[in-house]
């Protein structure tokens, strides 16, 4: 699969797998019956799941970028928490009844943490440019 020229459709396509792998890996520890292991653990899986899937997709968003890594890491952060928020109240709270209130207080606000991860890859990678060190693989 080739990688789109825009930054846009690179974000957008970057979100939905963000919320996409999670989603689907939390369907293995789900039966007719409800979630088939501890809350906390599950809670922690999707965590570590999330995290790792949104580092990967950072690293691909990055990778054809040659400048201005700040302004590619704020629309990478925001396009991917729109993404996420917007699937997640189709899917849980639509779909499957969840209240919009305690989605975000449970769920929802640990988005953030894509922004955050994003920016600061932005900010530190236009720190490396500015100082002429090249932080490439």
């Amino acid at each position: 699969m080739s990688i789109p020229k825009s930054q846009y459709s690179r974000a957008v396509l970057a979100g939905i797998v963000t919320w996409l792998v999670p989603f689907l890996v939390s369907l293995l520890f789900y039966n007719q019956n409800g979630l088939t292991i501890d809350v906390f653990l599950f809670k922690s899986i999707m965590i570590v799941v999330g995290a790792i899937t949104g580092a990967l997709m950072i690293v691909w968003y990055f990778r054809p970028e040659t400048e201005n890594y700040l302004r590619a890491g704020i629309i990478f952060g925001a396009t991917a928490l729109v993404i996420n928020w917007v699937l997640d109240l189709v899917v849980l709270c639509g779909m499957l009844g969840e209240d919009p209130l305690s989605w975000f207080a449970g769920v929802g606000v640990r988005y953030f943490v894509i922004p955050v991860m994003s920016i600061t890859v932005g900010y530190v990678a236009d720190g490396a440019v500015r100082n002429g060190t090249d932080s490439s693989p």
